[in-house]
């Protein structure tokens, strides 16, 4: 299996992410080809690839490899994870941790899972069985691409 893992290019670190999936790969819990982008995180993983920035085709090469996308809660990525028909694993940043400036990416996060088109970690230590059941987890994918990308623009809209 091959995971990509995406913190976005957020201003804020998302160390949380990285260190766990970086325990997981080390202590065995999972075992995958992983390469992570890390963006603004001073966190560096030990036990996967990883580059701070990637640039657009850097980026579209990465959703083209990848089998699983486990990705912040921000809608860049999110779209892109449904237009290439990706397991996606959402797994929000929060303002407790010093992530972001809201706990928005929540709100998007539920709704996407219980629409069933991606799996939600809430509690981090959560992330090795959503990766396990992400394996075997068919997202719903809108069959109209136009269609996803209004949706989720008019649900980010409405908790502006």
């Amino acid at each position: 299996m091959k995971i990509f893992v995406s913190v976005g290019t957020h201003a804020q670190q998302f160390n949380r992410l990285l260190r766990e999936m970086d325990s997981l790969i080390e202590n065995k819990k999972i075992i995958a080809n992983v390469f992570g982008q890390t963006g603004n995180s001073d966190y560096e993983p030990k036990n996967f690839a990883f580059k701070k920035f990637l640039d657009e085709k850097e980026f579209e090469e990465k959703f083209g490899w990848t089998d699983m996308i486990i990705s912040h809660g921000g809608a860049g990525t999110i779209i892109n994870a449904m237009l290439n028909r990706k397991k996606l694993v959402i797994v929000p940043r929060l303002k407790k941790f010093g992530e972001h400036t809201n706990d928005h990416q929540l709100d998007l996060a539920k709704a996407l899972e219980e629409e069933g088109m991606a799996l939600a970690v809430f509690e981090i230590g959560e992330l090795g069985t959503a990766i396990k059941k992400a394996e075997k987890f068919s997202p719903k994918i809108a069959s109209n691409k136009e269609g996803l990308v209004n949706a989720i623009k008019e649900f980010l809209e409405k908790k502006k």
